[in-house]
Parts: C-alpha cells; sequence; structure tokens
C-alpha cells in the first residue's frame, strides 16, 4: 500500500533519500528508529525535569534525521521544540513553553515512522501506474 496522500512525509525528498542511500537505506531507516525513540525519550524526560539543555541535542537530532527522510511536520515540531530550549538556555528560565509541542512529538514520531517503515517495506503493495500495460477494467470496453 502506498501513503502517498498522506502529509507527514514528502515523498519525493522519501524516494531521493532512498535513491541516494542505496542498499544502506534499510539501515539508515533503523539509524532513524532508533535514534528517534532515544531523542523523544530524552526530550520527555528534560521536560519533566525542566531542563531546557537537555532538550536541545535531542531535538536538534530529530529535527536533522526526519528532514532526511522528507518528514517535515516531525522535523518542524522538532526544530520548534529546540528553538524554544535555546531561548529558554539564553534567558535562563525553563522549557514550559514547549510542553504542548512536546505532548504531540510522541504521537507524530509514532506515526510517521510507521509511514516511512511500511513505504520502506519490499513486501507492500504498490499501486500499478494508472493504465500502463493494464486491460481496461470494464468488460464492455472495445466490445461492438
Amino acid at each position: 500500500m502506498s501513503f502517498e496522500g498522506s502529509t507527514l512525509v514528502d515523498w519525493a525528498a522519501y524516494s531521493k533519500a532512498r535513491a541516494e542511500l542505496g542498499a544502506g537505506f534499510s539501515r539508515i531507516l533503523g539509524y532513524f528508529r532508533e535514534d528517534g525513540v532515544k531523542s523523544v525519550g530524552l526530550i520527555e524526560a528534560a521536560m519533566r525535569a525542566e531542563n531546557a539543555a537537555a532538550m536541545v541535542i535531542p531535538a536538534h537530532t530529530l529535527k536533522g534525521e526526519a528532514r532526511q527522510f522528507g518528514a517535515s511536520p516531525l522535523a518542524d515540531l522538532a526544530e520548534a521544540i529546540e528553538v524554544i530550549a535555546r531561548d529558554c538556555v539564553e534567558n535562563r528560565d525553563t522549557p514550559g513553553a514547549a510542553l504542548e509541542d512536546v505532548v504531540r512529538l510522541r504521537p507524530l514520531f509514532a506515526e510517521t515512522l510507521a509511514l516511512l517503515e511500511r513505504e520502506a517495506n519490499p513486501l507492500a503493495q504498490r499501486r500499478p501506474a494508472p493504465g500502463f500495460g493494464r486491460r481496461p477494467s470494464s468488460p464492455t470496453l472495445g466490445r461492438t
């Protein structure tokens, strides 16, 4: 099943990354899964501890890795968390302003990762190109 209609992933960017990474694509996607789970956990722990400084690096890492796969909404959310955290560090403030974003992060990461992994699955059903090499679907077409 193709997920081309999803707004969570820019499938053109995803395809470009897949082509550029070649045989290493699945391995790199696995690293994204591992790093993402770790980053989300670290961001949540930092939020609970009200430690803005501890949020910066995992948010930055998640942002960059998400962009690599075309996961712009996830990257944008991680970037928003990173910016808030950096501002809090500079102002010696707690990251309370990031709470809503942090709460939205885990579900968005999970949904995005599921899409990426399903599309990367070699057993996933792909939709054939319309019209190419296909018989007409109507049994009366071409008959007189």
